[in-house]
């Protein structure tokens, strides 16, 4: 959901230390630490420069926030992206001008595409330089105005509270995603009265977390008379943390659950109910059940064409289906559905489950609806045969799943190795599977660890990757080496390319052009 306009209201707040706004002065830096600290920012993943000097200088002189140096840019923002998906916090990155805002800014689309709450902090030239070709000077409103939720460019310390405030709320509420400030030096250094607002909102920004009653009472009532129904879990699940309300809905209809790669966890692995994944990558009893369902309610999921294929194949039978998100702009935007309901997946989720209670459920046959999926199931789409000559990849995934009784959080790079470890390590918690999936990123693995591990520093923390993936951020080892971050990394290493070569030889006749590496 992006941000029209920028009207903001404030409430001011008094500093905490007991004086008036008037009486204290701070400078940008100075607000700046306080904003996070007020948010509760106790870790944020940076790289210095000129132009965020001010910043690091004051950040010398706090002892409840921690600010860990990465070795590049890129694995600041994937880092802070990996500590908010495995705790639903705002994470927060802080890079300087020019190259700092360019290398940022894959970063940024991976969280962006994955609506991940973060804010990005960077640094800029002097308030005069703007516009001249200075030194280090990029536009980063302009270069990440597609790829964030909103992004603000501060040019007087005396707004500068209020738009970091704002920030914040904008990051974490309706839709989350990242928000980008953009801070001139001679901003950080400028002097103000320290004067912090309580809150804040935007005048054209109004996410709804309530839905329409109406909506939801079509919606309880197509599934109180479904006969094969199926919940289609996504992402927007565990951003809402709906778990509790997912599962006892699944129980009360006695319905199959999908999760999509986003929402592994969502929904228990280890549950009989849970058919696993849909899609491309997922499980045949999965696709099928999503295909003859007669209602099928969506649950924060955005309807993927890695998840539906044809949208024109997906819709062509009748099914009734249901379809919940936060975000408007994602309901009919690929499949054209028959009861959209705009709100909070939990809240909607409670709803129904209250109206439920009011009617009478059509269970009767479900027998032969399970009977149907236990057909499905039979083609054990996902079994392999052990090999005692070869280490094979779902071997590995599945020891490692024993070895860590499955509750360990698994930071998954980007390529096979990704969905042999979504398919076969079963999660049974939200926010355990960390991984970038709208964007398809490589090279998220080891920071998402790092991210992790400074969170839970006490869980196991696996990275899932490869010899193509871990190459590409391979240098924070050493970020991992100076604080202490004792990841574990699994590289699942063939040598190649693996997804790019399977599509070779799927689509281009085994021509294996540049997708084999010698290293």
């Amino acid at each position: 959901m992006k941000i029209a306009g920028s009207e903001i209201q404030q409430v001011a707040k008094a500093d905490p230390s007991g004086a008036s706004g008037k009486d204290v002065h701070a400078s940008g830096a100075q607000i700046v630490i306080s904003v996070l600290r007020e948010e509760g920012v106790d870790t944020v993943w940076g790289y210095p420069g000129g132009a965020v000097l001010p910043l690091y200088d004051a950040l010398q002189e706090t002892v409840d926030i921690t600010h860990l140096l990465v070795r590049h840019e890129q694995a600041a923002v994937h880092a802070a992206d990996g500590f908010s998906r495995a705790t639903g916090k705002v994470g927060v990155a802080l890079v300087t001008s020019g190259p700092g805002v360019t290398n940022a800014v894959t970063g940024i689309a991976t969280a962006y595409f994955d609506s991940i709450p973060m804010v990005v902090i960077s640094g800029n030239v002097p308030t005069h330089c703007i516009g001249t070709d200075a030194f280090q000077e990029c536009d980063a409103v302009g270069i990440t105005r597609s790829i964030v939720k909103h992004n603000f460019l501060v040019l007087d310390v005396l707004q500068l509270a209020r738009t970091l405030k704002s920030a914040f709320h904008i990051a974490r509420t309706g839709r989350p995603g990242p928000v980008l400030v953009d801070i001139p030096k001679d901003v950080l250094q400028g002097k103000t009265p320290l004067c912090i607002p309580e809150t804040v909102s935007l005048r054209s920004y109004r996410p709804r977390m309530d839905p329409h009653i109406g909506q939801v009472r079509r919606a309880a009532h197509a599934l109180a008379r479904a006969r094969r129904p199926c919940i289609f879990v996504g992402g927007g699940a565990v951003a809402s943390g709906a778990s509790d309300e997912i599962a006892e809905l699944a129980h009360r209809l006695d319905s199959p659950v999908t999760n999509t790669l986003m929402a592994l966890g969502a929904f228990p692995g280890s549950d009989s109910r849970c058919l696993g994944m849909p899609g491309l990558h997922g499980t045949y009893e999965a696709n099928m059940a999503m295909q003859h369902c007669d209602v099928l309610i969506a649950l924060g999921a955005r309807f993927d064409d890695r998840v539906i294929g044809n949208t024109r194949d997906f819709r062509s039978d009748g099914r009734t289906i249901v379809h919940v998100d936060i975000d408007p702009a994602t309901i009919d935007k690929r499949v054209q559905v028959d009861i959209p309901i705009v709100g909070d997946v939990k809240t909607v989720a409670q709803a129904i489950l209250t109206l439920l209670e009011e009617q009478r459920i059509n269970a009767e046959n479900r027998s032969d609806w399970w009977h149907q999926i236990g057909t499905w199931r039979e083609k054990r789409c996902l079994a392999y045969e052990p090999d005692v000559n070869v280490i094979k990849p779902q071997y590995v995934i599945q020891r490692l799943w024993e070895a860590t009784g499955g509750d360990a959080f698994v930071c998954s790079d980007v390529g096979q190795h990704q969905m042999w470890a979504a398919q076969l390590y079963e999660f049974d918690k939200p926010r355990r599977w960390i991984n970038s999936g709208g964007l398809g990123t490589m090279g998220v693995g080891l920071p998402y660890a790092m991210g992790v591990k400074r969170a839970f520093p006490d869980a196991d923390v696996v990275a899932v990757t490869g010899d193509g993936s871990i190459q590409m951020c391979i240098q924070e080892l050493s970020t991992c080496k100076q604080y202490d971050l004792g990841v574990k990394i699994v590289s699942l290493n063939n040598g190649c390319l693996g997804m790019v070569r399977q599509l070779q030889h799927v689509s281009y006749g085994d021509r294996y052009s540049h997708s084999y590496m010698d290293a």
